[in-house]
């Protein structure tokens, strides 16, 4: 079945649409611990583009997962892959010779990057959280970006996406999603009419059927209000959205060499869970360092966030772990599968398209 339409009206048949050869302009955005293969299959075979999180597989898991993916739907889907991995050159090639649609990056990836991937055939993604970063990678030759606003979950900015998503719209020529506190058709609606060609959503799909999330950790999501979240550099030394939960109020009230002793215990256990040579982790950390312009002591609580998200998401351990999410959190209400909710969402938008004709 071909998905390069939009059904219901024409609207919803966007650049965004043809840029990813999907249904609707819909993005399921790679989540550590939570955009697994049967996740993003799952977007994909109902017509949105699901995005594999990568940033924490190694080499040979993101094969697999990637041949799950393909056993389970043959729609186009994307990997969201670290521009900081020191094996990234590799990871590229892998997901051309295995036919992946779309390479995503949660940080902006450098030219060299953008240009291996196009020259593999790669829809080149990036997410950006400021109108300069937009500019400078669509110069370099990315195909689109994911503009997350303040409002978005996980790692953010301070600009709401209201503001943001416009600036970047004025000022680039490409593909433009929308991301930061989108969770229904009216918001699809909303996103297209300020210029963008999509939107992507986190918290939205990590509350539905198919999220590996554990079901007590997703009614923790649910009983939330949209004041229940908090934006703390406590977990890696970078701004990030989370649950206001007992973990994050600990690290807040935790004195610095406490939290550098738990940084250090945490990524040690996540060296063993993983596997990951030590040589890698620690080039890994200087990446982050010069990125971020981070301390060493932050570079060492970065440790802390794998084992925190997976302690939290997977082993529904919420007094343990961290829970990244969007303010738009306050807005969900139920846990659908990816078919329910994407239908939904496009009926929705049709509704209000219809409305304002």
């Amino acid at each position: 079945m071909s998905r390069s339409r939009a059904a219901g009206h024409p609207a919803l048949a966007t650049r965004a649409t043809e840029l990813f050869g999907v249904a609707y302009p819909i993005v399921q955005t790679g989540m550590g611990f939570v955009s697994d293969a049967k996740l993003t299959a799952a977007t994909a075979q109902a017509g949105g583009l699901g995005i594999l999180s990568a940033g924490l597989l190694s080499y040979d898991e993101l094969s697999r997962e990637i041949d799950a993916i393909k056993a389970l739907t043959d729609q186009p889907f994307g990997v969201n892959i670290r521009a900081d991995q020191p094996d990234v050159a590799r990871r590229i090639d892998l997901l051309a010779s295995k036919g992946v649609r779309v390479a995503s990056f949660a940080l902006a990836p450098r030219q060299d990057l953008i240009a291996r991937c196009k020259d593999a055939g790669l829809v080149v993604m990036p997410s950006i959280g400021a109108r300069r970063h937009a500019e400078k990678v669509a110069a370099w030759g990315a195909d689109a970006v994911v503009v997350q606003g303040g409002e978005g979950g996980g790692h953010t900015g301070r600009v709401p996406t209201s503001l943001l998503l416009p600036q970047v719209r004025d000022a680039v020529d490409i593909v433009v999603i929308g991301a930061g506190g989108y969770f229904d058709g009216r918001g699809l609606v909303a996103a297209l009419a300020y210029g963008a060609d999509g939107i992507a959503m986190g918290t939205r799909f990590l509350l539905t059927a198919e999220s590996p999330v554990a079901s007590a950790v997703k009614d923790v999501y649910l009983g939330k209000s949209v004041d229940d979240t908090v934006v703390t550099r406590e977990v890696d030394g970078v701004p990030q959205r989370v649950l206001r939960a007992g973990t994050v109020d600990q690290l807040e009230r935790t004195k610095a060499p406490a939290r550098l002793l738990r940084a250090v215990r945490n990524g040690i256990a996540f060296q063993r869970m993983s596997g990951t040579p030590w040589r890698e982790m620690i080039k890994e950390g200087l990446a982050m360092r010069k990125a971020h312009g981070l301390t060493w002591s932050q570079v060492v609580m970065a440790a802390n966030a794998p084992m925190l998200y997976r302690s939290a998401l997977l082993e529904g351990r919420t007094d343990l772990g961290v829970m990244a999410t969007g303010q738009v959190v306050g807005l969900i209400d139920d846990v659908p599968t990816c078919e329910e909710l994407i239908n939904r969402m496009v009926g929705q938008a049709v509704e209000v398209l219809a409305r304002l004709r």
